[in-house]
């Protein structure tokens, strides 16, 4: 039932992709070198590497730390959660959040015009997702924070664990907005305006937000967690297709002039740019 759920999240991208009719050489909105991507995804992959690094010298917390934690101790804005555990609320959020990472990248190549240019485009994905982890693994590796479970009784040997202390950010979060934020930017930019937009960027919207939800139920993340989590997901699978745009992309520029609150007359040039 959950994987259904997650295809059927994920499917809504495929029921409103647009029909392309441009063939594969379409020309691309993106400008990609290898000479400087090369160098950026490497050096994103040492600093998720060194993260993982840092997680692995974590220690997890003793019984005595463990009988001192207090729901008192936390914010207020997440202590609803505190104590919080479900098993199977984990595996909701791991079903919707991994085929995620496939599908949302793979439903580009039906799109004609990025499939003609999908090698790049993939790797755009790659560093929009590498981006992501590097900030995620380089927290959680260097933040203590203890997930909400561990304000309650259960979570068995995972109690003193060292992921046990892995609550900020919510990575399953963060991984799944950037997977469908840059699905929804691409077929954006290379389709601007093409019906059925709004149905994309909605899913884009849903997916990760519901993995928040299921995370926040299996006591791994608090809310703030899953805040920041879903912000540099999002924010990551936006920006690093807009890095790339081409210089001159969805750029305007037209004359301006009118009368500002004091009456005087003013005239200029207005520069605008569709992100």
């Amino acid at each position: 039932m959950k994987l259904f759920f997650s295809l059927a999240l994920a499917g809504s991208l495929l029921a409103t992709a647009p029909t392309a009719t441009a063939q594969q050489t379409a020309e691309s909105p993106y400008h990609t070198r290898f000479a400087v991507d090369g160098p950026i995804i490497l050096g994103l992959g040492a600093t998720s590497a060194f993260g993982l690094y840092r997680v692995q010298q974590k220690s997890g917390l003793s019984d005595a730390e463990l009988a001192n934690l207090k729901k008192e101790d936390v914010p207020s804005f997440d202590r609803f959660s505190a104590g919080w555990y479900s098993e199977s609320a984990q595996t909701a959020s791991d079903l919707l959040c991994y085929p995620t990472l496939v599908i949302a990248p793979g439903l580009l190549a039906l799109n004609d015009k990025v499939r003609g240019r999908y090698g790049q485009v993939l790797g755009m994905y790659v560093e929009a997702m590498l981006a992501s982890d590097a900030l995620f693994t380089t927290s959680v590796g260097n933040i203590y924070r203890y997930r909400p479970y561990l304000y309650g009784t259960e979570g068995g040997s995972g109690r003193s664990g060292k992921i046990a202390t892995n609550s900020f950010f919510a990575g399953h979060t963060a991984h799944t907005a950037t997977a469908t934020f840059f699905a929804a930017k691409v077929l954006h930019d290379f389709n601007p305006g093409y019906e059925g937009e709004g149905l994309v960027w909605g899913a884009a919207a849903l997916v990760p937000a519901s993995v928040a939800y299921f995370r926040i139920k299996a006591g791994k993340h608090f809310l703030s967690d899953n805040i920041v989590g879903y912000t540099v997901g999002a924010t990551m699978g936006i920006l690093v297709p807009q890095l790339h745009k081409n210089k001159g992309a969805g750029v305007s520029l037209a004359p301006l002039q009118g009368l500002n609150v004091n009456g005087y007359a003013y005239s200029g040039m207005m520069l605008t740019k569709q992100l």
